[in-house]
């Protein structure tokens, strides 16, 4: 699931060709142009074997740096949607820097069309499907401002589990209200929900079975991981390592 290290060499141009440098024929122009380099030599044949974790391959003078898998944070704004490609909307894949389009990355899971935060896009369908299966329950929080002064009496029953619109019942929740406010003569409240599965619309759902209604949503971790507050709305960066280490090695997974 983390890489591919251990793994058989690959031809040069498979390598590079992952990583968006170039097709093949276009490698192969290089090659001839003399433009690509193995351990120092300038390379002759683009169909050589490499291994790309330990030998150092350059293009046009500059190293590689070879990965399989990318993991990316995105800080989800409203209005775009997550899918890798939509005929109408702006997807979460268009925000990404030119540099990741070569490594076909999707989102995992998904949030609504007006929901922000945390988005996790990779190209590792492994871990992708671990965070994803419904036997994982992976743990997802998400902040809310909901209409109402939801309290003890919603977060018992977010405990016990709600039935939704189509009679499900949800497993048991995490409701944590963080403050009461009103607003031009409207009685809100401020809360962080955790659930464990993942549900069309679930969050909102949810506070429509208790009579009330989500107004803003904004997804804040996933798993291990926690969405970085000082990445800007739109904006995304990989993973650090660490953050990838507990993803991958926690116990749920």
């Amino acid at each position: 699931m983390a890489n591919s290290k251990g793994k058989k060499t690959q031809r040069i141009d498979k390598i590079l060709g992952h990583l968006g440098k170039g097709s093949r024929s276009d490698l192969k122009k290089m090659v001839k142009q003399g433009r690509i380099t193995l351990n120092g030599q300038v390379l002759k044949d683009s169909g050589a074997q490499a291994d790309p974790y330990i030998d150092q391959i350059e293009v046009d003078g500059e190293a590689i740096f070879y990965r399989e898998f990318v993991y990316i944070m995105l800080h989800k704004p409203a209005g775009v949607v997550s899918a890798t490609e939509d005929q109408r909307d702006r997807t979460v894949i268009d925000l990404l820097p030119e540099q990741y389009k070569c490594f076909e990355l999707f989102p995992v899971g998904r949030l609504d069309k007006d929901t922000e935060g945390l988005l996790l896009l990779t190209n590792d369908g492994q871990l992708a499907h671990d965070l994803l299966s419904p036997r994982k329950h992976v743990p997802k929080t998400y902040f809310a401002k909901v209409e109402g002064h939801v309290g003890d009496r919603e977060a018992q029953r977010f405990v016990d589990g709600v039935t939704l619109d189509d009679g499900y019942k949800t497993l048991p929740a995490h409701l944590q209200v963080l403050q009461h406010v009103e607003k031009d003569d409207r009685k809100l409240s401020l809360i962080e929900l955790t659930i464990s599965e993942g549900k069309f619309h679930q969050v909102k759902r949810m506070f429509e079975a208790v009579d009330s209604k989500v107004l803003f949503l904004k997804r804040i971790s996933m798993g291990s991981l926690a969405l970085d507050e000082e990445l800007p709305l739109g904006a995304s960066r990989e993973l650090h390592p660490e953050e990838l280490a507990s993803l991958m090695n926690r116990d749920i997974l």
